[in-house]
C-alpha cells in the first residue's frame, strides 16, 4: 500500500452488501474528480449500488472539516478502492438431485481524498 501524505483524509466502510464487481465501475467514474462533482453525480445516479458509495465519501469530507475545517469545494478524490470482502456461500437445490453453490459477495470501501493544490505552489 502506497504511503499516505500528512493531508490526506481517509473514510472506510467495510462489509457493504453488494459486489465489488457492481460498485468498481461506479468508483472509476469519480477516481480523480474533485468532491463537489462527485457528490453531485453519486446524487443524481439512478441506481441504489451508489448509496454506500456517497456514504464513505460524505464520511471523508467531514473527516476533512473536522479535522482541518477543509470544505468540499477544495478536496478532490484522490483514491478510491473497492476490495473484496468475505464471501457468504449457500446451496440451493439444483436440477437431478444436485446442490448449486450460491456465493454472496461483501465489498470494502476505502476513499482517500487530498485538498486541491494550485498550480503556482507545485
Amino acid at each position: 500500500m502506497p504511503e499516505r501524505k500528512k493531508d490526506a483524509y481517509v473514510a472506510h466502510a467495510r462489509y457493504i452488501h453488494y459486489s465489488p464487481y457492481k460498485l468498481r465501475p461506479i468508483a472509476d467514474v469519480i477516481r480523480g474528480k474533485d468532491v463537489m462533482y462527485a457528490l453531485n453525480w453519486l446524487t443524481t445516479c439512478a441506481t441504489k449500488r451508489v448509496s454506500p458509495l456517497k456514504k464513505v465519501l460524505e464520511s471523508a469530507v467531514a473527516n476533512a472539516k473536522h479535522l482541518n475545517e477543509i470544505s468540499a469545494q477544495r478536496l478532490i478524490v484522490q483514491e478510491i478502492r473497492v476490495d473484496q470482502g468475505p464471501m457468504f456461500r449457500y446451496f440451493k437445490p439444483g436440477a437431478m438431485g444436485r446442490a448449486n453453490v450460491y456465493r454472496r459477495r461483501f465489498s470494502h470501501i476505502s476513499v482517500v481524498l487530498a485538498p486541491i493544490r494550485n498550480i503556482k505552489e507545485a
